[in-house]
């Protein structure tokens, strides 16, 4: 025992493990008995794997490939001096000889471990972990994850049986009337998937919408709630209490201001007129929604205090983690219903678990049934393709639909292409070279046609001189030069004379304008690449531009005028939410330091600095943070050595923050190459 305990604190001590995998290994040590190497090495590994995002361990697919576990940390990785690190090469030499029945046997040998598989429900609910799946392919869990996954399957079952037989009459009415004939051209699809979409969520209890940026998302939405609410007027109901959420802040910010314009631009038109006032435009947060309880993992709503609601929409759905998502179920009536909203494509969430992922692995293929084709034909007229057809599609099949016509990248088609291309899986460096020649910009004029910038960087030798460290940054620090100065300088050029709100208000709004045209996106948080070192690269390089030194500051202080920040954690009193973007501003009469909030319904909140304790300067964003935010002008550099983080669904959801410009800067052909292929692969029992 001990010998593996040693050998773990060796690869915790290279980063490879974190403090809690070892804690929890003495943990399951001092608990179990006579603990065995194999139960050991499992516990540690699927801490770890919990801790990159994955649900469970899958012990097969360990032994198969044990190299893709067990790295060293960021930081280590981006050292000048840093080697291929022999830690996964170590892990295969103690997994040799290694057999999987071998492996199982000395795990359910454990009293630390219950057998969960052949959908039997453990009964010993007291030993930590959990090992389910099947003879071929065995999962173990923590405890918890596997109770997670249990709600979360039970209450989509319910619900998927829970159908809504609505007259078909009614519905083919009332979804003509939402979706009016139209003449089919080039630019538009042949089937319409907005009103399959709709269709197919409004009968049953649970469902799910996904799609890429601007397929339509929220006009499916607005038209999907006047379906459902015309459907109980039509049967002489009263209006769904219907609950909007998403995971964050910023997220939920957004979709209340698209709702609020889509409403007005959706026709409801005769007897769904009076259905606009049920359809609602507040939108909150996920843990506003549950009601969070500070310091605790528990909410104010659950099973014995259910959420009071008809239905409940949750928007950005590929940011939901495992937990969160169960915690949402536990905390549902029966009756009530569950639509998810989401790009299936887009980084998986922060924590653990790839929900949204997991349930459309097969979207795109439709595996409709028979029935459910003539039924979408009786009510939509669509005639679905004869290749989606599935005799034997789930249940899951049958509620979910893949939106696949990209409006907004119409207009600018590069950054589409480009976006399909990186999300096919197949791409090449050269493929990405290509399609950002063809809709190359040139200096920073941006139009439909020329709107992608390729910059390939030399790559910094950090060992060397301090030139030839810094030499190869100079188009990334012109870039942000370029892309930050327009917000400074509207923040000097609009300086009201007072400190009247009505004068600063307007101010504020017109610098925030401003700012949402350019961000500076980065896969990783430290290192040379950092969001950290960016941040002060940014502020230097800013430093440097004439009309600017009366604004920033020399030195380097917590607080200056132009400071963008970015919410990392909910303040319920302040009314941030994680994900929110704040400005600093300096009042012109007092001088004092504020800084500036949209208050997400067109005004500005303001906030003394001081008051500000989870938030951090936001010249670069992760790409994790900057999901559920559009951006004009998008710029996302990638590291110069590879890292498991560098995945396409990254490099896809960078690309996809941008609505009209793109720029890619790298200095690594082969890191490029390697994030093209490699995919987010996360142990989850929901896949099946």
């Amino acid at each position: 025992m001990n010998d593996v305990l040693n050998q773990l604190e060796s690869w915790a001590a290279r980063g490879a493990l974190r403090s809690l995998d070892i804690a929890l290994t003495r943990f399951i040590a001092e608990h179990a008995g006579s603990p065995s190497p194999e139960l050991l090495l499992a516990t540690a590994l699927l801490s770890e794997r919990n801790g990159h995002g994955h649900v469970c361990l899958d012990l097969a697919s360990v032994l198969a490939d044990p190299a893709a576990l067990l790295s060293e940390d960021e930081a280590q990785q981006a050292l000048p001096q840093h080697n291929e690190c022999p830690v996964a090469e170590e892990l295969s030499n103690c997994l040799q000889g290694w057999q999987l029945q071998q492996w199982v046997a000395a795990l359910l040998a454990s009293n630390a471990v219950t057998d969960a598989r052949h959908g039997q429900s453990p009964s010993d609910s007291s030993s930590p972990l959990v090992l389910a799946g099947s003879e071929q392919t065995p999962l173990l869990y923590l405890r918890r994850y596997w109770v997670y996954e249990q709600q979360i399957q039970t209450g989509i079952q319910q619900r998927l049986q829970n159908q809504h037989e609505w007259s078909k009459e009614d519905t083919a009415r009332i979804l003509t009337q939402l979706f009016p004939p139209k003449n089919v051209t080039a630019e538009e699809p042949a089937n319409d998937w907005q009103k399959i979409a709709c269709a197919l969520a409004s009968r049953t209890g649970f469902g799910i919408i996904t799609g890429g940026p601007g397929t339509g998302k929220t006009t499916t939405v607005i038209r999907l709630l006047a379906l459902l609410q015309g459907l109980q007027q039509s049967q002489k109901r009263p209006p769904l209490n219907i609950r909007l959420a998403a995971p964050t802040g910023k997220a939920a910010a957004r979709l209340s201001e698209s709702l609020t314009k889509g409403i007005e631009q959706v026709k409801l038109s005769g007897d769904l007129a009076d259905c606009r006032q049920d359809i609602p435009t507040d939108v909150t947060t996920l843990h506003r929604l549950l009601g969070s309880r500070p310091g605790s993992r528990h909410f104010r709503h659950h099973a014995k205090q259910p959420l009071p609601a008809d239905l409940v929409v949750i928007d950005e759905a590929s940011m939901v983690d495992v937990e969160m998502l169960a915690k949402l179920f536990d905390a549902l009536m029966p009756h009530t219903r569950l639509i998810l909203l989401g790009d299936k494509d887009q980084l998986a969430s922060v924590e653990a678990g790839s929900v949204l992922g997991d349930f459309c692995r097969s979207a795109a293929q439709g595996n409709y049934t028979s029935a459910t084709l003539q039924w979408l034909q009786q009510v939509t007229q669509q005639s679905i393709p004869e290749g989606m057809l599935n005799a034997s599609g789930s249940s899951l099949a049958q509620a979910t639909t893949m939106l696949r016509h990209s409006y907004r990248f119409a207009k600018y088609p590069g950054i589409g292409a480009l976006a399909d291309s990186v999300n096919s899986g197949t791409a090449t460096p050269a493929d990405i070279q290509a399609i950002c020649t063809q809709y190359a910009r040139t200096g920073s004029a941006v139009s439909p046609q020329h709107n992608l910038e390729l910059i390939r960087l030399q790559k910094p030798e950090f060992q060397s001189s301090k030139a030839a460290a810094e030499g190869p940054f100079s188009p990334l620090k012109n870039l942000v030069k370029q892309g930050y100065q327009t917000y400074l300088t509207e923040l000097i050029k609009l300086r009201p004379s007072t400190d009247a709100r009505e004068s600063l208000d307007p101010w504020a709004l017109a610098v925030f304008k401003a700012h949402s045209q350019f961000q500076l996106l980065t896969p990783v948080r430290t290192g040379p690449w950092g969001v950290d070192a960016l941040n002060i690269l940014v502020l230097n390089a800013l430093k440097t531009i004439p009309s600017l030194r009366g604004l920033l500051p020399q030195g380097n202080p917590a607080w200056y005028p132009g400071r963008p920040v970015l919410v990392t954690r909910n303040d319920y009193s302040l009314k941030l939410m994680n994900g929110d973007i704040g400005i600093c501003f300096e009042w012109p009469e007092s001088q004092v330091l504020r800084v500036a909030f949209p208050d997400g319904q067109g005004g500005i909140r303001w906030v003394l600095p001081s008051r500000l304790q989870g938030v951090e300067t936001v010249f670069a964003m992760t790409v994790h943070k900057s999901q559920g935010s559009e951006f004009t002008h998008t710029a996302l550099v990638l590291p110069s050595h590879d890292t498991p983080v560098l995945t396409k669904e990254l490099l896809y959801t960078g690309i996809t923050r941008s609505s009209e410009a793109f720029t890619l800067l790298y200095s690594d052909t082969q890191v490029l190459a390697n994030t093209l292929t490699r995919r987010v692969q996360r142990a989850s029992g929901l896949q099946n």
